[in-house]
């Protein structure tokens, strides 16, 4: 118990670590630290501890995992978290050396993101659109609608993360610049690009949503709702988006909020947009998350070769 105790300290300082030195955000910071718990556990249970285990003993964990059934995905995070952790003790010069360096994670094939097309876009934003100018439903329906259309419309233009899209602010609204800010993940801001029609968008909905809900306007927040938050919540406008779908005629389980924001960073790569870019605007910390979308630039590739190139009909 004592051993166990002793790993679970030196975990928490990797985690403070992780917090004031990269800013680590709190999902992460969960993360890591079940993955962690369970493997100095595993370890006191052997009579070992993070300062002493050997390449062999990190590796017979990693093998029971696999024996377990463990997903190849999670063994991979797992895997990260050990790397990582035995990284920080090695820096710290905590012990000498790192017995997780030469581990290899499980291989398993980068699955490809969900992507409607832009015609689909197109008839998903056409569809909700006609919700708000309709003008023989109530003005509740229509700002149901105003509101999917408006989260659609900013969705689509800034590729936002779903969490950030329903915590917005009402001053978001009231920008006639062609940027906003937002405050994503580990608590970094970063500027988005706002398109007019967007703009248009929030500027029709909180119209709506002031002459059916006079109280609103006082309230924080862009999209308000009767939530813990204050705010819409992620799973209503899920619910939202496959009904909108729907009507499209687009299957409900091809659409989600993260299948939009994959339809954001897509098409601008395939319109030309460089990968570096797509990686700010999508707010990602490393490009190699960004580079799950190399296969549309592949794509962009094999066609300037073929196009441009002098003997590409050869």
């Amino acid at each position: 118990m004592q051993a166990s105790r002793r790993g679970q300290d030196i975990v928490d300082l990797f985690l403070d670590m992780l917090v004031s030195e990269r800013a680590a955000a709190k999902n992460t910071i969960e993360a890591y630290r079940r993955d962690l718990a369970a493997y100095v556990g595993w370890l006191a249970a052997k009579g070992a501890s993070p300062l002493n285990a050997e390449t062999e003993t990190v590796r017979a964990y990693l093998a029971g995992l696999a024996e377990q059934g463990l997903a190849a995905s999670s063994a991979a995070r797992q895997l990260s978290a050990i790397r990582q952790f035995h990284r920080f003790l090695l820096a710290e010069a905590r012990r000498g050396d790192d017995p997780a360096a030469i581990l290899e994670g499980p291989r398993r094939g980068r699955p490809l993101p969900k992507v409607l097309g832009v015609d689909e876009v197109e008839r998903l934003l056409k569809v909700s659109c006609e919700g708000v100018v309709n003008e023989g439903r109530s003005v509740g329906e229509r700002l149901r609608a105003a509101r999917t259309f408006c989260l659609l419309e900013i969705l689509y233009a800034t590729g936002l993360r779903v969490s950030e899209l329903v915590a917005l602010p009402k001053s978001a609204a009231r920008t006639r610049e062609a940027f906003i800010a937002v405050r994503g993940k580990g608590g970094r801001e970063r500027l988005v690009p706002l398109t007019t029609k967007a703009r248009e968008a929030m500027v029709a909905y909180r119209r709506l949503l002031d002459e059916a809900r006079p109280g609103a306007a006082g309230l924080p927040w862009l999209f308000p709702a009767d939530s813990e938050s204050g705010h819409m919540t992620r799973q209503a406008f899920a619910r939202d988006l496959k009904s909108a779908a729907a009507a499209a005629g687009i299957p409900a389980e091809r659409v989600s909020p993260h299948v939009l924001r994959h339809a954001f960073a897509s098409h601008l790569l395939q319109n030309g947009a460089d990968l570096r870019i797509v990686q700010e605007l999508l707010g990602h910390a490393d490009i190699s998350t960004t580079q799950i979308y190399t296969h549309v630039l592949d794509e962009r590739m094999a066609a300037m070769v073929r196009d441009l190139h002098p003997l590409g009909d050869a």
